[in-house]
């Protein structure tokens, strides 16, 4: 356990009176242009590279063991750490960091709500100064057994959808999820996905912080999903699905990220596919 009190989303004003703390370890996901300029005092920049791993038919797979070690060096955290993650778009990049922190077992979390958005409006002090912090020696193992639970993959995830076992979040665009925009060799959206755009959680009005939980639970209700039964969420490359898999985690549904996205499923010749209308 860390000496943290923090839930998995917290506010600018929550993270203030623990800057410079050594067990806290603020992360910074924004563009590399905008962190130079300004960004929280100590936080750390991650470059998105980071955080995948690419084939040519997948854009956004979970890294393997050894450079899942080389972010946990990177960002140079033990058990006793506290990673809160930000960025400058809403959370999607910072959501996909903590998925990776989760799928390796490492649950002390958090995501800033609004970002550097948020922080900056709330009248905050910035810095453009580059953090190093001294060494850790008992850093966080990687142990995917934890990964499961998070993660799924084509071939588990083609099954549960063949036999109709599992709800799919579809959190692309909309002209992405009808097939009008090509972003793969073939377009559309898994069988039987629900759509509902990651951004459409997010209040443009408020500095990008996210809209009241139980506003955005309705909708997905609205549109069908079940919140007491498991989901699998995708995009194309698992990005914009990063803040789509805390909103599920925020809103206690069990949820998995499918990290081959449509980069992987439209890629492939043989996945079936849907295209056309928006199911409502």
């Amino acid at each position: 356990m860390t000496a943290f009190n923090f839930g998995l989303l917290i506010e600018a004003e929550d993270l203030v009176p623990y800057l410079g703390n050594d067990k806290l370890r603020i992360v910074d996901l924004s563009r590399a242009s905008v962190y130079e300029q300004l960004h929280i005092p100590h936080a750390i920049h991650v470059q998105p590279k980071l955080l995948v791993r690419q084939e040519e038919n997948a854009m956004g797979l979970l890294p393997e063991q050894e450079q899942l070690e080389e972010l946990i060096r990177y960002l140079n955290i033990s058990p006793e750490h506290h990673v809160v993650a930000y960025d400058d778009e809403g959370g999607a990049w910072a959501g996909r960091l903590l998925w990776n922190l989760h799928c390796l077992g490492f649950e002390n979390t958090s995501l800033l709500n609004g970002g550097i958005h948020a922080w900056l409006a709330a009248g905050l002090p910035t810095s453009m100064e580059q953090q190093k912090s001294a060494a850790v020696d008992n850093l966080v193992s990687v142990n995917l057994a934890a990964k499961n639970q998070f993660h799924i993959d084509y071939d588990a995830l083609r099954e549960q959808v063949e036999q109709g076992q599992i709800q799919v979040w579809d959190c692309r665009t909309e002209d992405e999820y009808t097939g009008l925009r090509l972003a793969a060799r073939r377009g559309g959206h898994i069988p039987g996905a629900r759509h509902f755009e990651w951004s459409t959680a997010l209040n443009r009005q408020n500095h990008l912080k996210l809209h009241p939980l139980q506003r955005t639970q309705q909708r997905l209700e609205q549109l069908g999903f079940d919140l007491k039964q498991p989901v699998v969420v995708y995009c194309q490359s698992h990005h914009r699905s990063g803040l789509a898999y805390m909103l599920g985690r925020l809103l206690g549904w069990q949820i998995r990220a499918y990290d081959g996205a449509w980069s992987e499923w439209g890629n492939r010749l043989d996945s079936p596919i849907a295209t056309g209308e928006l199911q409502s």
